[in-house]
């Protein structure tokens, strides 16, 4: 599927901070980099503008296999839909809220399998999600499962919505957190967790620094 071309993939909960990471160890590498999420959330925003109801999972596969889908260049990557840059719209509430049921059929899943593995190309790939070492690239050579408590995970959240002039709650953040964590485990299909092999990232008391140096010290290694 990949042959010799290097993989390194960070599965993690939400808010672990596996953009962030991903895009920095891309970056120094020289590698490409796929954001399986964006992926995903792009196709909340296909689904949204098509108007299909979120219970016809036939019509979202429809859409999946039809998605006119890419990448800018720069540091964050824009999102281009059907020519449309979409960025700011794949990071609201609402679009994070419709990707998460979206995300858990196994049909939509299979229907974004390939365009995910087209990422993969030399000089290398770095992908981040939640099920990119154990099930769209299992034969990475590296593999990292990135994460963070509950707790931090929502003080991060927070800051960056008061940062953007969004009034939430701190408590209803890790509520949220803490059932979308039960609700990707617990997934009949690609449910969350570490990938044979992984080595295992916990960034609650790490700055950002720290964890892109114990990532790529995988790779010196």
């Amino acid at each position: 599927m990949s042959g010799n071309i290097p993989i390194m993939t960070l599965d993690g909960p939400a808010g672990a901070g596996k953009g962030t990471v991903s895009r920095a160890i891309a970056n120094n590498l020289g590698w490409h980099y796929l954001d399986s999420g964006a992926i995903y959330r792009s196709l909340s925003v296909a689904v949204l503008d098509a108007g299909v109801d979120l219970d016809d999972m036939d019509g979202i596969v429809n859409v999946a296999n039809k998605m006119e889908l890419s990448f800018g260049a720069g540091e964050i990557p824009s999102v281009i839909l059907k020519g449309q840059v979409i960025t700011d719209r794949i990071t609201t509430e609402t679009c994070g809220h419709i990707t998460s049921q979206i995300a858990a059929n196994g049909l939509v899943r299979q229907a974004l399998l390939q365009k995910q593995r087209e990422f993969c190309r030399l000089p290398g790939l770095v992908a981040d999600g939640r099920d990119m070492g154990t099930v769209v690239f299992p034969e990475a050579q590296y593999k990292i499962f990135l994460t963070a408590s509950a707790e931090e995970r929502a003080r991060r959240r927070f800051k960056q919505l008061k940062e953007k002039g969004i009034d939430v709650s701190l408590f209803g953040l890790a509520k949220e957190i803490e059932e979308r964590d039960r609700r990707d485990m617990e997934s009949s299909v690609a449910p969350l967790k570490m990938a044979e092999g992984a080595v295992l990232v916990d960034s609650s008391d790490m700055n950002i620094g720290e964890v892109i140096a114990r990532c790529l010290s995988l790779i010196e290694a």
